[in-house]
């Protein structure tokens, strides 16, 4: 017989295992909702002759340093919530990067399956993009990059500007904004953002309009973009029309693009620039080239010429290793000297223009 201890023991198990039976049968469904820490660790050496020499330490060469946070929940009915919030970060030295903490992007929003979504906080314009995913180079600080382009009495469509509504980014990231995209419908998104303006004395100065489409389908994907920047409190704005695309086929891709800025103010400051480039990908190897070509009009005319290429190596899914060789050409008497980020003092003068750059760096992210 057994004792009055084994028939505790055996009754004890045979209730424990009834709950954790009726547990797995009555337990909710997998978490509706997630909070995602990423980012992205990017330096790179960068060496450059022109009227004298340049060896620094860079931070985001591939891409900008970040940490992120993303996160959503499900509320039923297709419907969910959605935010993101992103410190970009200067590697060579430990600042931040767009001189405000959550500068790279933070924005709260909705979402609706099949419809598209609402976002409501400081976050991309259309420029971003558009200079960003159709350039071999990205719109970064090194290279034959998208942010040559720009200048245009002070006011810088892909770098951002003191000049533009918002200060800190804009137009291609904008403060106080409400952002409105479509779900893809047929392969085609469309899509507006509004950045109030919160001038003081004024509801509407210093606004941003943007609006964008988009098309992504088999080997193309084109974009067009149309921003009105309203300078300042005073009126005047500053246009830019922009469009983009890339054709992919087999292991290599083309890529091309257009921005032109229309400058409403009397110093009519206008100016446009172009890029067209190249990539080709073999396993771990890719090789890349592009061409980029800024020209003012009418105030400080000229034009600075970028041409390099470039080769990265992916260690891993996370790690590449790169490196690039880039001559600027900039012409013109009155024309400010132009390259991928800020020239340092003494880098070009009236005697010597041209920089030739060469970078190698390392790109991790997580």
């Amino acid at each position: 017989m057994r004792s009055k201890f084994q028939h505790f023991a055996l009754t004890t198990i045979a209730l424990a295992a009834s709950a954790a039976a009726s547990a797995q049968t009555t337990a909710p469904a997998a978490p509706t909702s997630t909070v995602t820490i990423y980012g992205v660790a990017d330096s790179f050496v960068q060496f450059a002759d022109g009227a004298s020499r340049l060896t620094r330490l860079q931070s985001g060469g591939l891409a900008g340093s970040r940490i992120g946070f993303r996160g959503n929940e499900d509320l039923g009915g297709g419907l969910r919530a959605l935010f993101n919030i992103e410190s970009g970060i200067n590697l060579d030295d430990g600042t931040n990067g767009q001189g405000a903490f959550w500068g790279r992007q933070a924005f709260v929003g909705l979402s609706s399956a099949g419809v598209g979504q609402l976002t409501l906080g400081r976050q991309y314009g259309s420029l971003y993009a558009l200079t960003g995913d159709f350039s071999e180079f990205s719109n970064g600080v090194y290279g034959p990059s998208t942010a040559v382009i720009g200048g245009f009495g002070g006011y810088e469509p892909v770098r951002g500007s003191a000049n533009s509504a918002t200060a800190n980014g804009g137009p291609a990231r904008v403060n106080n904004s409400a952002r409105l995209e479509s779900a893809s419908f047929g392969g085609v998104k469309v899509g507006a953002l509004w950045g109030f303006g919160e001038a003081a004395g004024s509801t509407t100065g210093t606004r941003v309009a943007d609006a964008w489409v988009r098309y992504t389908g088999g080997p193309l994907d084109a974009m067009l973009s149309f921003v009105d920047d309203k300078v300042n409190a005073t009126g005047f704005s500053v246009r830019s029309i922009s469009g983009a695309a890339a054709y992919s086929f087999g292991p290599a891709r083309l890529t091309g693009g257009y921005v032109s800025v229309d400058d409403r103010s009397t110093a009519n400051a206008d100016g446009q620039g172009y890029w067209i480039g190249g990539d080709y990908r073999v396993g771990p190897h890719l090789v890349k080239a592009q061409f980029v070509e800024n020209k003012a009009e009418n105030v400080n005319a000229g034009k600075t010429q970028a041409l390099g290429a470039g080769y990265q190596y992916d260690l891993s899914r996370r790690t590449t290793l790169y490196t690039s060789l880039t001559h600027f050409k900039n012409e013109g008497t009155t024309y400010a000297n132009r390259w991928a980020s800020a020239l340092p003092a003494g880098l070009t003068n009236a005697d010597e223009r041209d920089v030739t750059e060469f970078a190698l760096g390392v790109r991790h992210t997580f």
